[in-house]
């Protein structure tokens, strides 16, 4: 049974510069710079049957090619922060194409997605971490902006069960060049 979800993957020289950024909190646990995306659906555990209907319907998507940049930095989970992240400028084609792939996931009958869609990159997984240097991190690194880059492509994701997710497969990409 596969683990899936879609999403977008960073050009190398992106990925690299939030790779240095790593590094001055305890409790964290940082994502490893090959595994850096920004996931579009989370799709979970299925079976290979609509593992494949979903790459059928996923190869069906119509949407052009659309720049996207990252830009600042923030924690999910309030009082008890639980992921450090790098945030994504608002992008209308981003969330066009975020909500493409939700349509064809309830239309193949999952359940709609439970979270409002908050596009990030996963920098570190948290534990206990300590709350000066985590707040002195995301100070110093507030105003970080990626160069914007193309996106042509979005891919289908596989990942095995494991503590933080990763390392991930690319089981199948789909070019971007349609009209919307």
């Amino acid at each position: 049974m596969p683990r899936l979800f879609t999403g977008l993957e960073l050009p190398d020289d992106v990925a690299t510069d939030l790779g240095l950024m790593k590094g001055g909190i305890m409790g964290a646990r940082w994502i490893d710079r090959e595994s850096f995306h920004l996931t579009l659906r989370f799709i979970g555990d299925i079976d290979d049957s609509l593992a494949r209907e979903i790459a059928y319907a996923l190869d069906g998507v119509a949407a052009r090619p659309f720049s996207l940049r990252l830009r600042g930095m923030g924690l999910f989970g309030g009082n008890k922060p639980h992921t450090l992240y790098a945030g994504v400028e608002e992008s209308p084609e981003l969330r066009r194409l975020q909500s493409i792939h939700e349509r064809i996931c309830q239309v193949l009958g999952l359940a709609a997605e439970g979270r409002k869609f908050m596009p990030h990159v996963t920098l570190a997984r948290l534990k206990d971490p300590d709350p000066l240097a985590l707040h002195g991190y995301v100070a110093s690194h507030n105003l970080y902006k990626s160069r914007t880059f193309e996106v042509s492509r979005f891919v289908l994701f596989s990942s095995r069960p494991s503590r933080g997710g990763g390392p991930y497969a690319v089981e199948e990409s789909y070019q971007l060049q349609g009209s919307p």
